[in-house]
């Protein structure tokens, strides 16, 4: 019978541990995504894919300078890293 209970319980707890943050900055206050991206590609980022998350942050995978594979969110009015996977 706990079963029952707690399996929807785990069901939500395993989809918040793999949601990414999220950044409430209204659309307008955003950096443009070509200008975002030339940042950090200068920085010695390789994007291989870059979106707007669900929770409306900036989200790149691919490689560091150092050739690391990351996933990285970022608010996307600052720039600044949110979360790293």
């Amino acid at each position: 019978m706990k079963s029952i209970y707690l399996a929807p319980l785990l069901i939500a707890l395993s989809s918040a541990a793999f949601a990414g943050p999220t950044c409430s900055v209204p659309q307008d206050k955003w950096m443009k995504e070509a200008d975002f991206k030339k940042g950090l590609e200068t920085h010695g980022y390789q994007i291989k894919t870059f979106k707007v998350s669900k929770g409306k942050c900036y989200e790149i995978y691919g490689f560091d300078k150092a050739g690391k594979k990351v996933e990285i969110y970022f608010d996307p009015a600052t720039g600044v890293p949110m979360e790293t996977k």
